[in-house]
């Protein structure tokens, strides 16, 4: 069987955007969304690991610049996508559509059982680290376990931070419009907190004058090769903007939000990335932010004194809890749109009569990213999750390519800026970094490729039972 071609339902119908669900979403939800997806507690972190690699606050710049412009490729590729095609599951649906149903199909594989899970686990584990730092008793060791060279220590965090998760889907079961107004006020406190930090900076901060008091032995290639490894933490730090596709059935007026809520979202996001970067090299020297473990604790100790880190502490939670409840929210659309296409476990695409949400979806997603959070290990899995998420974020802005081709007549009430340049841009990008990843870390970037393909089997099989049923 040609796996490109094997019958499974097109996108449409029930398969991929279903009656059942609602479009409860409007326009500041949705980019609220967008805000809390991209920023969680990369904002904290991201500047010292740049610095790094960097060298130079000359290169620190300019890795910001070109990181920003490939992300906004990448952002661009998937506002055409969600205009076009405002379908539940994003990615699933427009790959399925424009790639062929196997490719949707290995995407929605890895996002329903690995993907989503591990962020979940993440997010939740950050938060928790944040209260353990309120509360340090969270840390202590409840049982220890030996098998092998391998160590498995329980403490009170895991089991908590299973249950936030599980608290975070429950909520989401209530509805889309309750989901989207909480999800509203966890952005709006989180960039809050930034725009705090920001304006403390500006008002009580000594310049440092800008002193660079770090020495850092060239890498190979010097500064290309430097500035190419400052740029993956920026990446990372704009991570997110391709899931609001995952909620296309569920935004009023999809095909002016979305474009929309993707721009108006990086928008907001960029600008604070900025400004709260010039406060970090503001406050402290280019050497102390490199050296820093934690730059924003060291910037608000700067300025407020220590005192000031038990509240950037709190801001980081809240930010860390907000990502976490916008990930849940789009990511069980993915899952929900497989088993609507006859592609998944069929409960897991059922719907709340009265709330409309996607339970069975998200009790699949949460049950299996709660336990992920009680073994402690998705930190292993984590890098997982950034080399497959590239990977067919590639195939997206692939995906812009071949519907241009093959579908000039769809109707795009949005067209990406800058094409066939934008999306070149963007596939260039995940590609390097793609296979960067595999050379750092071959083996584990091997087993999420097997994870994928270990997809392959349950598809044929999916699919041999949707040509039974269509031929009976």
């Amino acid at each position: 069987m040609n796996l490109t071609e094997a019958p499974v339902p097109e996108c449409g119908a029930r398969s991929l955007e279903s009656a059942d669900l609602v479009r409860g979403l409007g326009p500041w939800q949705t980019t609220a969304v967008v805000v809390s997806t991209i920023i969680g507690t990369g904002v904290f972190l991201v500047a010292a690991p740049m610095a790094r690699a960097a060298g130079s606050p000359g290169l620190v710049l300019v890795a910001w610049l070109v990181g920003s412009v490939i992300a906004l490729s990448g952002m661009l590729c998937f506002a055409e996508l969600g205009a076009a095609l405002p379908h539940t599951g994003g990615l699933f649906a427009y790959l399925t559509r424009g790639l062929g149903p196997i490719w949707g199909f290995l995407f929605g594989w890895a996002d329903s059982l690995l993907m989503g899970p591990v962020a979940f686990a993440t997010l939740a584990a950050g938060f928790m680290k944040f209260a353990g730092f309120l509360s340090p008793g969270l840390n202590a060791p409840w049982l220890t376990l030996h098998a092998g060279h391998h160590v498995f220590t329980l403490t009170a965090a895991q089991p908590l931070a299973a249950a936030v998760i599980l608290s975070l889907t429950a909520l989401n079961c209530l509805s889309v419009n309750v989901g989207g107004s909480i999800q509203l006020v966890l952005s709006s406190l989180k960039v809050a907190a930034i725009v705090i930090i920001i304006l403390t900076g500006f008002l009580l901060a000594r310049p440092t004058g800008g002193a660079v008091s770090y020495e850092l032995s060239s890498p190979r290639g010097g500064a290309f090769a430097a500035t190419l490894s400052a740029i993956v933490p920026v990446m990372w730090a704009y991570n997110g903007f391709q899931y609001l596709g995952n909620l296309g059935a569920e935004i009023r007026q999809p095909a002016k939000n979305i474009p929309r809520a993707l721009f108006f979202g990086m928008l907001i996001v960029g600008v604070l990335y900025v400004l709260v970067n010039i406060i970090y090299f503001h406050v402290l020297t280019f050497g102390q932010v490199a050296r820093s473990g934690d730059v924003a604790s060291d910037v608000v100790k700067s300025l407020i004194g220590p005192r000031g880190a038990i509240w950037l502490t709190i801001a980081m939670g809240i930010s860390a809890l907000s990502s976490l409840h916008g990930v849940v929210m789009e990511d069980a659309r993915v899952p929900y749109a497989m088993a609507r296409a006859g592609l998944f476990f069929e409960w897991v695409g059922s719907v709340q009569p009265r709330r409309r949400s996607p339970i069975g979806a998200l009790t699949f997603q949460g049950t299996l990213g709660a336990l992920i959070a009680l073994t402690g290990t998705f930190e292993q899995l984590l890098s997982f999750y950034v080399f497959v998420m590239w990977m067919f974020a590639a195939l997206g802005a692939l995906t812009v390519i071949r519907l241009r081709l093959t579908e000039p007549d769809l109707l795009r009430p949005y067209l990406a800026w800058g094409y066939p340049w934008t999306p070149l841009l963007f596939i260039a990008a995940t590609v390097a970094l793609t296979t960067n990843l595999w050379i750092e870390q071959p083996v584990r970037s091997s087993l999420g490729m097997l994870v994928i393909l270990a997809g392959v089997p349950f598809y044929l099989h999916k699919s041999a039972q949707h040509t039974v049923a269509v031929t009976e």
